[in-house]
């Protein structure tokens, strides 16, 4: 008697390099925001959009935003840097960009939809790293330069458990954050210390 056959299921993997999309294009992101930089207090605006990123999609409840917002929050950043000519921050553009996603979680059919009130961690992490990115611009020189840089590396960390647990943003975008904010931190320490 022989037994009938078994439905082999085969898993194709593919290579690393594809695998980790996210990181090769952080590493690409990161190449064409250092190019441009002078000091690393710079750097504070990408500081507060890492913050707003993970807020908002917390706030909005589909991991998948977090693209979106990222990309949203570049335009933000740049159209503020040509369009202000220095006399605005793009750093207190972006974390003004906070206020409408709070007012929007504050909404009865938004807590719902999360199951309660505004997410405590994501409101503490934006506060925790936008102070920092507002810190940094007030201290300005060195100082600010490695204020950001710390708290680049704090939100490193911050994308890594977010990677690990696959909550609040979708996986290839805490890859691609945690990768691009430990280069843009280390490209600020450089930086700072050759200047």
């Amino acid at each position: 008697m022989t037994n009938p056959p078994q439905h082999v299921t085969s898993t194709v993997r593919r290579p690393a390099v594809l695998r980790h999309w996210a990181a090769w294009a952080a590493i690409a992101a990161t190449a064409l925001i250092a190019f441009d930089m002078s000091e690393g207090a710079d750097l504070a605006p990408a500081l507060a959009a890492s913050a707003l990123v993970y807020f908002g999609a917390a706030v909005l409840a589909r991991p998948s935003t977090a693209w979106a917002l990222f990309f949203g929050s570049v335009v933000v950043i740049f159209a503020t840097e040509l369009l202000g000519g220095g006399d605005v921050d793009p750093t207190w553009v972006v974390l003004a960009l906070a206020l409408p996603l709070l007012a929007h979680g504050l909404r009865p059919a938004a807590r719902r939809a999360r199951g309660g009130g505004l997410p405590p961690l994501q409101l503490a992490a934006l506060i925790a790293f936008g102070g920092s990115a507002a810190l940094a611009l007030g201290a300005g020189g060195d100082v600010g330069a490695y204020l950001v840089a710390a708290g680049l590396f704090g939100h490193a960390l911050w994308d890594a458990h977010h990677y690990r647990t696959e909550k609040v943003v979708v996986r290839p975008f805490a890859e691609f954050c945690a990768v691009l904010d430990v280069l843009l931190a280390a490209a600020v320490v450089a930086v700072t210390v050759s200047g």
